[in-house]
């Protein structure tokens, strides 16, 4: 008897634990209602501006409003955790959660622009997906607008600088650890602890865009130039304060600051912590160090000979341009010092696709295909001609130098790469065309749509305010897709399509036990 009652405490122990115990689609809404709280904090952060800019305090009202509605409603939906102790998520159900993340925060903070009266819905998600993804590109005229607008597209960069995920780790928990962490984009963790390694990586952020401040007000920048510039290039986002972007202040000591924030912001963050651990070898063998610096020694040489030939007509100013424009290009900034690329010939644009399209660095707030993704693409051909070059009885070793280490290249992390370089270019030749269908040229519409996969900003005016709202989704879808890495969306729109079907399938059979008792009991 007393072991039968042991073993329903248990039992009973166990089914009122399942009951508190929250999972799937309800779990997941309890964190979108976290998410609803932290874009609303996000929309309203912009506001501490007008402490120094009281004159602006009419511009208040469009942010107030979505932000108090959007912690209101988290809140709201947040109170579904309360009590209840959260389940573990299930196979990529955290793709939902990023995805859901991301989307949220996107339409949360756009309404500030459409309460304006001065934007449509699509250009203000345009606007907030730019800034979110990093790109730059923007339908804002930046000589008139708010400052309180120029600062909330700053905040925008340095959120989804970071990643929206991990600011979220950093604050909450480790409950579903690397699963987010990788999902979002990550790729290396920095210390054993994840919360340590977001707050690793939040504080190595802040100290450069500090840094980065200091310089541009040292060189003659207002402040407020000065921090928007300093998150926008370390963020690799390109957003200014200037129509004119970095050229208007004509400063070569600005455009240096400039170029080492931006190989900074482009730059795997585990190798900024070689970097700063003064480890320098290991952060000069590093292949994504590597083939970035060879990259650069090839592309600006390429591009000073062709400026120097077609557009300044002399060296030390073609060197100054194409040192700039390819790093801006290759770290996927967007940031400009040329007026136009209208006097650019054919061959200039090509190579500046192909920096767009390559990228930088994994794990970095960079877009693009990727340097690493890249590096290992191109050991494969080296190490197909070796294989084929020497006798099978030669046993090689396929290992890539990551900061010290030597990795193995598995067959599953090859066929990741090899697929999603193919997903990449498909999206590529698919929005291109979409672009041309409006009558744009192939050149200018293969460069306005790498630069928006790319999460760039560097533009041929394609994407301007007046533009088709087409123009602007596709343009959206691909920024959007570019900063999840394509992999996320699929994966959580399967997963959703899937749970979907099941929910469907569960509400049927439901339907059919209780029509099957309502008969029985006509029938009695």
């Amino acid at each position: 008897m007393k072991s039968d009652k042991m073993i329903w405490e248990t039992f009973g122990a166990k089914y009122q634990d399942d009951r508190r115990t929250l999972k799937g689609g309800r779990l997941i809404a309890g964190y979108m209602g976290i998410v609803m709280i932290l874009a609303g904090i996000i929309t309203m952060l912009p506001l501490f501006t007008l402490f120094f800019y009281p004159e602006e305090i009419g511009q208040a009202q469009y942010f107030v409003a979505p932000g108090v509605s959007a912690i209101l409603a988290g809140y709201l939906m947040s109170l579904v955790l309360r009590g209840r102790k959260a389940g573990r998520l299930e196979k990529n159900q955290e793709m939902i959660v990023v995805l859901g993340t991301w989307i949220i925060v996107i339409f949360v903070t756009a309404m500030p622009f459409v309460l304006t009266g001065n934007y449509t819905v699509t250009q203000a998600v345009f606007e907030t997906t730019s800034g979110l993804s990093t790109t730059g590109l923007t339908v804002v005229n930046t000589g008139t607008a708010p400052r309180i607008f120029l600062i909330h597209r700053t905040v925008l960069l340095f959120f989804g600088g970071i990643g929206l995920v991990l600011v979220m780790t950093s604050v909450l928990s480790d409950v579903y650890g690397m699963r987010l962490y990788h999902a979002e984009g990550h790729s290396d963790r920095l210390l054993p602890n994840l919360i340590e390694s977001a707050r690793l990586v939040i504080g190595i952020y802040s100290g450069y865009i500090l840094a980065g401040t200091l310089l541009y007000v040292l060189f003659g920048m207002s402040l407020f130039d000065a921090i928007n510039h300093a998150v926008a290039a370390l963020s690799t986002g390109g957003f200014s304060t200037r129509p004119e972007s970095i050229g208007y202040y004509h400063s070569p000591a600005i455009e240096m600051v400039t170029i080492v924030l931006m190989l900074l912001g482009g730059t795997n963050f585990f190798v900024h912590l070689l970097l700063l651990k003064g480890k320098w070898r290991a952060f000069f063998s590093h292949c994504e160090t590597r083939l970035m610096l060879f990259l650069l020694a090839l592309f600006v040489p390429l591009l000073t000979v062709l400026l120097t030939n077609s557009v300044y007509g002399n060296v030390p100013e073609s060197i100054r341009a194409a040192l700039f424009q390819a790093v801006s290009a290759l770290t996927t900034t967007g940031f400009q010092t040329v007026d136009s690329f209208a006097s650019w010939t054919p061959a200039m644009m090509f190579l500046m696709i192909l920096l767009m399209l390559i990228g930088g660095g994994a794990g970095s707030t960079a877009g693009g295909l990727k340097i690493y993704r890249v590096y290992v693409m191109l050991k494969e051909i080296w190490w197909k001609l070796v294989r084929d070059t020497y006798p099978d009885r030669v046993v090689f070793t396929e290992q890539i130098n990551r900061g010290g280490r030597k990795d193995a290249v598995t067959d599953r992390e090859r066929k990741q790469i090899n697929a999603f370089v193919f997903f990449y270019l498909l999206l590529f030749g698919a929005g291109t065309f979409i672009f041309c269908c409006y009558g744009y040229s192939l050149q200018d519409s293969m460069f306005e749509f790498a630069s928006s996969l790319g999460t760039v900003g560097l533009s041929v005016g394609i994407t301007a305010y007046g533009a088709s709202p087409v123009i602007h989704w596709t343009a959206i879808t691909g920024m959007f897709m570019g900063r999840l890495e394509i992999y996320v969306v699929l994966i959580a729109v399967v997963r959703m399509a899937s749970d979907g079907k099941k929910f469907l399938r569960e509400k049927r059979f439901q339907a059919g036990t209780s029509g099957k008792r309502n008969g029985k009991r006509i029938e009695s």
